[in-house]
């Protein structure tokens, strides 16, 4: 059976299987490529080599509040030292469960409170060419009736990246565009000193990437959309590549 094939199968098995009252998250890779997972900081047993087009089925703690996202071109050195091209954490591990990543990264924020998860797609320290959605099935918003709804971010942002953002990989090709924050150090951009509460306001980097992935907050006071509160879902879908 051709690999798509098979993982159209698993996630039909994973929708009509849902309802436990634990927290599952799907990791769904879509990508003709491998990712390597990471959270910071640790959320467990999380397996990090997730080839292409696979399913990997993680129960999570009953409570935690982090960072999830997927490393690239990953490999090992003559001296087993672990690193990859986007995402590394500098553990020189495949495990990389706790340390920060290295930027520019796509980060998948999740606050887990046993039946309740808020969730967003976060581009405040950029994007590392790796388009991801989360989607929870099941579940309502808490305290309302609505659908849990889904957020993402799968265009490609390096349609719209200025070349002061661009990030470069050894051989000097683009693997992934910069936040202005992280690019700049700058306050205006960083919601910082002065610019810090309502003086954060969007900015002509942030607004670029609101036009491709409006689901996605793009700075750092960024709240459309809201961070969504899901309350009693049977599964979370994480899709690397929807």
């Amino acid at each position: 059976m051709a690999p798509k094939a098979l993982f159209n199968l698993l996630l039909i098995f994973l929708v009509i299987t849902g309802g436990s009252s634990v927290q599952y998250f799907y990791y769904l890779n879509q990508c003709p490529y491998t990712v390597w997972l990471a959270a910071s900081p640790g959320i467990g047993d999380l397996m990090p080599e997730r080839p292409p087009y696979t399913l990997y089925i993680f129960p999570t703690p009953d409570q935690w509040n982090g960072s999830i996202w997927a490393r690239t071109k990953c490999s090992t050195d003559a001296s087993l030292h672990f690193s990859c091209e986007t995402g590394d954490c500098g553990s020189g591990t495949i495990d990389c469960q706790s340390p920060p990543p290295k930027y520019p990264v796509t980060l998948l924020n999740f606050d887990i409170d046993q039946s309740v998860v808020s969730y967003e797609v976060s581009l405040n320290h950029g994007y590392n060419d790796v388009p991801v959605r989360i989607e929870p099935i099941g579940g309502t918003l808490e305290g309302r009736s609505d659908k849990c709804p889904t957020v993402d971010c799968i265009q490609d942002l390096s349609n719209v990246c200025p070349s002061t953002l661009v990030a470069k990989n050894k051989d000097g090709w683009a693997v992934g565009c910069f936040s202005p924050c992280d690019a700049f150090k700058d306050p205006q951009f960083c919601c910082t000193g002065n610019f810090s509460g309502q003086a954060c306001q969007p900015n002509e980097y942030s607004k670029r990437f609101k036009e491709l992935c409006g689901l996605a907050h793009t700075y750092p006071a960024d709240k459309t959309p809201e961070i969504y509160r899901c309350k009693d879902a049977a599964t979370y879908n994480i899709t690397f590549c929807p």
